[in-house]
Parts: structure tokens; sequence; C-alpha cells
């Protein structure tokens, strides 16, 4: 049973989605502020967080910085649920790290589905344990783990999917909309920039390893060992 935690500090809010995350077979706990929300989060590990931007005390972006930068919790996958429903706050959601993004007002079913796709997404992932090597770069699917060079390289959940992504698909260019799709989850109807962010982002972490992961020029990217 996946255990879902909401931190939403609308009260009727969060105890509808609460409610109804329970009626689907899920386990689910809902707090009103950021703060209560990371320190549950650390006592007891969620396989999902539906993250709220409006909160009384951190902006839901500080959390989800804070659960991005943290060892444990950035392998939570995220759903940014808000009422800020402009292409800006949706991409800056995306780009942050976020695996979805649900504007308020929503229908139950909808997040419901969407809640799936992205437990779906990790489970598939874990269940599919490999060993992938390129240039200076290893990938343990099994441990989470990257190694660039012989040094781990903390990565978070996105970033390892999309490095994997590349890594099954070496020498292939794999275009913006694919990777928004089959790494993100969701169809490029917006123009954005994740993508974008994203690999810049990897390629810091990764260090001079990461240079075989080449710009194709208006089109996307690929990984090219040497």
């Amino acid at each position: 049973m996946a255990r879902i935690l909401i931190i939403e500090d609308e009260q009727d809010l969060a105890g509808l989605v609460e409610y109804n995350l329970r009626a689907a077979g899920f386990e689910a706990e809902a707090v009103g502020s950021g703060a209560s929300g990371l320190a549950r989060a650390r006592a007891n590990l969620p396989d999902l967080l539906l993250l709220d931007l409006m909160l009384p005390d951190l902006a839901g972006s500080e959390v989800l910085r804070l659960f991005k930068s943290d060892t444990e919790l950035r392998k939570v996958p995220v759903i940014i649920v808000s009422a800020k429903g402009q292409e800006s706050d949706r991409i800056q959601g995306l780009e942050l790290g976020a695996d979805d993004y649900v504007v308020k007002p929503f229908s139950v079913r909808e997040l419901l589905l969407r809640v799936k796709a992205v437990l779906r997404r990790s489970d598939l992932e874990e269940g599919e344990p490999a060993q992938l090597s390129a240039g200076d770069i290893q990938l343990d699917t099994t441990r989470h783990q990257v190694r660039a060079r012989g040094q781990e390289v903390a990565l978070t959940a996105l970033e390892f999917r999309l490095l994997r992504t590349l890594m099954e698909r070496t020498e292939r260019v794999q275009t913006r909309e694919v990777l928004l799709s089959d790494v993100w989850g969701i169809q490029a109807e917006i123009h954005t920039r994740t993508v974008d962010t994203h690999i810049k982002r990897l390629r810091e972490k990764l260090g001079p390893a990461g240079d075989i992961i080449e710009t194709v020029r208006g089109v996307g990217y690929k990984l090219t060992p040497p």
C-alpha cells in the first residue's frame, strides 16, 4: 500500500483528498504546513508527496528545494497541487524537480489518475534492476546509485530517470518532447525549458564525465560514449 503525504493548509480540501486517496486504497496523511510536512516525511518516508505551493510558513517551492537537497527525501516523487496555474508557475514547478503539476480546482478523478501514473513510473524503475555504463559514468538501478569517475553523484529522482533514459538509448537523439513524455510523463502542450534546465544540472553534477551528453541543436539531446 503506497503511502502518500499531503502538505495542504486548506483543511477542507486536504480532508477531501485524504478521504479519496484512502478510498482508492492508499495510505494517506495530511499536514497543514511545510515544516510539519518535512518532519513527517523524515520520520516516515512517503512513497509520494502532494504539495501545495502557498503554505502559511514556508513557500511550497522552498519545501520542494529542501526535499530535493535531502539524501533520502529526494527519492520521493512530488506532485505540485496549486491554484497558481499560469504557464510560468507550471514551468517553474517542473524545473524545481516536481514530477507533475495539477492546477486547482481539479477533479478528484484526475488527481488519482496522476498519482497512479507517477507511482507506476517509480515502481517500473524499481522493478527493473540494471547496471548501465557509458564512458566514466556507471548507473545502478537496484541501489539507485550513480558514479562518475568512481565518485558517487547525488541525483534527484528526476535527474536519475533522465540519465537512465539517455544511457538506455545511447547514440539515439531524444527530442525534448520525447523526454518530457517518457521521463516526466507529460505532454508538451506548453513551451518549456524544463528539459534544458535538468540537462544543465545533470552535466554540472557529473562534471567532466557529463560531456558525453551532447546537445543536438534544434532537436534535443543524445548520449555518445567515447
